[in-house]
């Protein structure tokens, strides 16, 4: 084989059509070619072949060129502020979210504020200056009907006052759970305080309906003296069994808030007792459950004032002890 110094070929294909002819161009060796092999071979082409793409960037093009790296001179600075930035961010972003936090003792202050008045413009309120005989007419149905919904107003301002003395006492840190579950003693003697309540009128009227108690009182006087009363005790009743269900912590006070008002329903029994006529036994039996209800609600006041002083010693005992004249 002949030697080959700078040299020029020209390569061709028949088989090759003249569009791809036209895409070949000069071959040039750097280096010749001797017998012994090819020492080095560097093919140098000004177009590109047709099974390559048209265009490959390998720089950035010129409208990125000003973005590329601008808020450092090296990449690694670069990184660190992209960082740096999305760290800001999401610190940003959290205390944002923080911020209701900080309004949350302002709010509790407010619900502190509103629930009390709330309680007494509801219940008290109508029940002492309201006149009762605006709203009676006599042992019919719109009398009982009217004393149910002064009721029911009572039992909307009582469930308020609930729910807003909950989150008065819910822990500030909501990511901890919380449950607050009264003892099993106090649930039975609480639900056979609500039973006794509850038995004896009906036991009573159930006496009268046989004739063993005289005279006989009607049943629709016998529901506008005490109707009202067995249907709060009822909604008493099932609104503690859910708090304690729910472990709210406001179990402790339910009771103290309907039996409070159950006094004020029953001093209101004995002043339509004497309006209707009603029998002597009728009103001995109302006044013997205003005293069985003022020695439940004291009982309900001692549990109470006991379960402030227990938490408080627990609470003292949980505290660090303090060495006095110790570093």
């Amino acid at each position: 084989m002949a030697t080959l110094a700078h040299s020029t070929s020209f390569l061709s294909v028949g088989s090759l059509s003249s569009d791809h002819h036209k895409q070949l161009k000069l071959w040039k060796f750097q280096k010749p070619l001797t017998r012994r092999g090819f020492k080095r071979l560097a093919l140098c082409s000004s177009n590109m072949t047709p099974w390559e793409p048209a265009e490959i960037a390998y720089a950035p093009a010129s409208d990125a060129e000003g973005r590329f790296l601008q808020k450092s001179g090296t990449i690694f600075e670069a990184l660190n502020s992209e960082k740096t930035d999305e760290a800001t961010a999401k610190n940003s972003k959290e205390d944002a979210s923080h911020r209701p936090m900080l309004l949350l003792p302002y709010l509790r202050w407010t619900v502190w504020l509103l629930g009390p008045p709330i309680l007494l413009a509801t219940g008290m309120v109508p029940t002492l200056w309201l006149p009762v005989s605006s709203i009676f007419l006599g042992p019919n149905i719109a009398s009982l009907l009217s004393l149910t919904g002064l009721d029911c107003i009572f039992n909307l301002g009582a469930s308020l006052f609930l729910l807003l003395a909950d989150s008065c006492a819910r822990p500030e840190n909501s990511g901890h759970a919380f449950g607050s579950r009264p003892p099993v003693s106090y649930q039975f003697w609480n639900m056979v305080a609500n039973i006794m309540g509850f038995v004896v009128p009906l036991l009573t009227m159930f006496a009268s309906q046989k004739g063993l108690l005289q005279p006989f009182l009607p049943p629709i006087s016998f529901l506008v003296l005490l109707g009202p009363y067995l249907l709060l005790l009822s909604v008493q009743i099932l609104t503690e069994m859910l708090t304690w269900h729910w472990q709210s912590p406001v179990w402790l006070v339910t009771p103290v808030v309907y039996e409070s008002y159950r006094l004020l329903q029953l001093m209101r029994g004995l002043k339509l007792g004497a309006e209707l006529t009603a029998p002597a036994w009728t009103l001995h039996t109302i006044r013997g459950l205003v005293c069985w209800w003022v020695l439940v609600l004291g009982m309900q006041l001692m549990r109470v004032a006991w379960y402030a002083g227990f938490t408080a010693r627990d609470r003292r005992q949980k505290e660090p002890s303090v060495l006095v004249g110790g570093n």
